[in-house]
């Protein structure tokens, strides 16, 4: 008594037979495996494809011309609890702030300004340094801050 299908099968329960009575297996093939290794192969290949493009050895020519500079470019704006602000470590005024500001984007427009605000400073202040910033020409604004102490187990 069967109560479902079987590799050997029977008419009966609906599996294949050879016309004899005699019972065959199932010659039904998984694909399922040969499926998961192609895909895998497919992305071995995707992975390893723009590997292979670059490995072309090139004698490249040696020039002066397209230098770029090693050091990026920045400037320094701290803000301290007291609401003191500095340009590169130099305490400034609103205006001279503003001047300094004008002449580092004269010199480069990619240059940065790294902002460092104590954090009691209010973050109206902060913003408004920003706005200082950013209307002298300097857009790119980078927040420097400090990592936590370890924690002691």
């Amino acid at each position: 008594m069967a109560f479902g299908r079987t590799s050997l099968g029977s008419s009966a329960s609906g599996g294949r037979s050879t016309g004899a009575g005699g019972q065959r297996p199932l010659s039904d093939i998984n694909v399922t495996p040969l499926v998961d290794v192609m895909l895998v192969l497919l992305v071995i290949f995707i992975i390893t494809a723009p590997l292979m493009a670059s490995s072309i050895k090139l004698d490249l020519p040696r020039t002066d011309a397209g230098q770029s500079s090693d050091t990026p470019r920045f400037v320094t704006l701290v803000v301290d609890a007291a609401g003191k602000v500095y340009l590169n470590d130099q305490p400034v005024s609103a205006e001279e702030l503003a001047a300094g500001l004008t002449k580092a984007a004269a010199d480069s427009r990619d240059t940065e300004v790294q902002l460092r605000a104590d954090q009691t400073v209010p973050y109206g202040r902060v913003v408004e340094l920003m706005g200082i910033a950013n209307k002298a020409g300097l857009n790119r604004i980078g927040f420097v801050t400090e990592a936590p102490p370890p924690q002691k187990p």
